[in-house]
């Protein structure tokens, strides 16, 4: 058991907050997919770097003025890994019928990102069956909607709705089941095939073990986030899982920056903008990326096997390498931050 005190804390966020790891790795495997090179080599070779210097790399024919909109839409697409197998797949509110009957399980796709230009992203149909009056339109009239505007083959919505007919006095009580599974049908008939592999498996970020309680052990104002994801990518995981973005949160496409990981620039602007001695911060890490640029700010840097085995970031730098947040304790006292790391 080592103690410590250090003024302020810089956390990277994907693999040290936030994992989401399982979302980018298959984001970046598309894009090897994409390119023709060997996803393994791709993923490997883009771990704990910037969107921005990984395109550069791997898709040299992006011109400058369309780099912006490469990243967004990469990491776009990184959300749209994390959210599909609960928006789209077997883990959808629409595989069964909503307990309530109302709609706003047909708004779950709100969060979905928008896809990269000329993709067949899913498009909201929710507005389609929002009536302007208390009365419905008879049934006919809705089915006939229905099929005008269906993406399903027509014998296959009739058969759905052939038992309404049959039995007219259950109408109500069974069309918004029966429309629900007819919606999120006819947006699974929309998706490309990469956006069906994606629904098949659950890749939903999610909090790794002891960030809570470390970042509520932390004044406000005495830490921030400097992560290698830009700002689409970076407040749409931490969002995600509950995290408060601080109003220090140092994104890769933060103009200010000269530098991604392993230069110290991201950690250096946010101690910068904390008002703290980069020497008199701890920096959490899991990427040896990560930890070399903690380690270049002249950070306390304590990294997290959360993302690496042990062997592969015991050679980066960092003073402490720890399982994960739960094996570190922080407390505030007499203005400063008291850490202990367990061993």
């Amino acid at each position: 058991m080592t103690s410590f005190r250090a003024d302020a804390v810089l956390f990277d966020m994907d693999g040290t907050l936030t994992d989401s790891i399982a979302a980018v790795e298959a984001a970046w495997g598309k894009v090897a997919k994409d390119i023709g090179q060997d996803p393994a080599y791709v993923i490997a070779a883009t771990h704990g770097k910037r969107a921005i210097d990984n395109l550069s790399q791997f898709k040299p024919q992006i011109l400058s003025h369309q780099m912006d909109s490469e990243v967004q839409d990469f990491e776009e697409s990184i959300l749209f890994f994390a959210d599909a197998y609960k928006i789209h797949g077997p883990g959808s509110r629409l595989s069964s019928p909503p307990a309530d009957n109302s709609e706003s399980a047909l708004d779950s796709e709100v969060d979905t990102p928008s896809l990269t230009p000329g993709s067949s992203a899913p498009s909201s149909r929710a507005s389609s069956f929002a009536f302007e009056s208390s009365r419905r339109p008879s049934f006919a009239r809705r089915l006939n909607n229905a099929l005008m505007m269906s993406a399903v083959p027509e014998a296959e919505v009739v058969d759905q709705y052939h038992a309404e007919f049959e039995d007219p006095s259950m109408e109500e009580d069974h069309f918004d089941m029966v429309e629900s599974q007819w919606i999120h049908k006819s947006k699974i008939h929309q998706l490309e095939a990469w956006q069906i592999e994606a629904a098949a498996v659950d890749r939903s970020v999610r909090i790794l073990p002891g960030v809570k309680k470390m970042i509520d052990s932390i004044p406000a104002g005495r830490y921030a986030v400097a992560t290698s994801g830009a700002k689409t990518y970076a407040h749409g995981c931490m969002t995600r899982v509950g995290i408060t973005i601080p109003p220090v949160t140092i994104t890769a496409d933060d103009k200010r920056l000269k530098a991604g990981k392993p230069a110290p620039d991201p950690f250096l602007l946010a101690a910068k903008c904390l008002g703290y001695n980069p020497k008199k911060c701890v920096v959490f890490e899991d990427s040896p990326s990560g930890i070399r640029a903690g380690v270049a700010s002249g950070a306390t840097v304590i990294a997290v096997c959360t993302s690496h085995e042990r062997s592969k970031i015991e050679n980066c730098g960092a003073h402490f390498i720890v399982d994960n947040m739960e094996k570190v304790k922080c407390e505030f006292v007499d203005g400063q931050l008291n850490f202990t790391v367990l061993a």
